[in-house]
């Protein structure tokens, strides 16, 4: 069975992940399949699947499974090591802490991933799982004046539970990392649909 998540931290294995179009492939991998199933079912050339698929398995992005006998071919089965896959920044350390800073907000969920990728590899190591919250929601603001108050009023909320919830002497107790962003959100025509893409 693939793994639930992987890390990527290597520069150059990200490079050859963020090829365009095979993020895509590899979550239609996410169950076995072939060169020519995937064509099918992409509507692209198997020959420019092919290439991308071998560039994949090469960086340890894609499994065999099995290989077929398919008259006078070997058909090769192969499908994604993971379920997601994250790209973890390198870079963003020293980023000036200005929270309405774009660089800042990168350079936090860079750290953020960094702290993950470990959690990860710990919690597996030990059986257990991560104990995590993830809120994520869209709001449409009538201004940037209303979005500056909601900014404030959530950063009073937050310092509030904050200051409620946090016992610094307590036996036992652990500590967690809250961090809360936002953005612009992306229109669903703009996110990633990008097997035609694929050169």
């Amino acid at each position: 069975m693939p793994a639930t998540l992987q890390i990527v931290q290597n520069p150059e294995k990200a490079g050859v992940l963020l090829q365009p179009g095979r993020l895509r492939l590899l979550e239609q991998l996410a169950e076995p399949d072939s060169a020519a199933g995937l064509a099918r079912k992409l509507g692209v050339p198997r020959q420019k699947l092919n290439y991308h698929l071998h560039e994949l398995e090469r960086e340890g992005f894609l499994e065999l499974v099995e290989e077929r006998r398919k008259g006078n071919c070997m058909e090769r089965i192969v499908r994604a090591v993971a379920r997601e896959f994250v790209i973890a920044p390198q870079s963003g350390d020293g980023v000036t802490a200005d929270r309405f800073s774009a660089a800042y907000l990168a350079s936090t969920a860079a750290r953020l991933i960094r702290d993950l990728a470990s959690l990860c590899i710990r919690a597996r190591r030990a059986g257990k799982r991560i104990a995590t919250l993830t809120l994520e929601t869209e709001i449409r603001f009538r201004s940037a004046e209303s979005r500056a108050a909601f900014a404030e009023e959530l950063t009073a909320s937050i310092a509030q539970l904050a200051a409620k919830y946090h016992d610094e002497a307590a036996q036992g107790g652990r500590r967690f990392r809250l961090i809360a962003a936002s953005y612009p959100a992306l229109k669903a025509e703009e996110s990633s649909n990008e097997s035609a893409n694929l050169v």
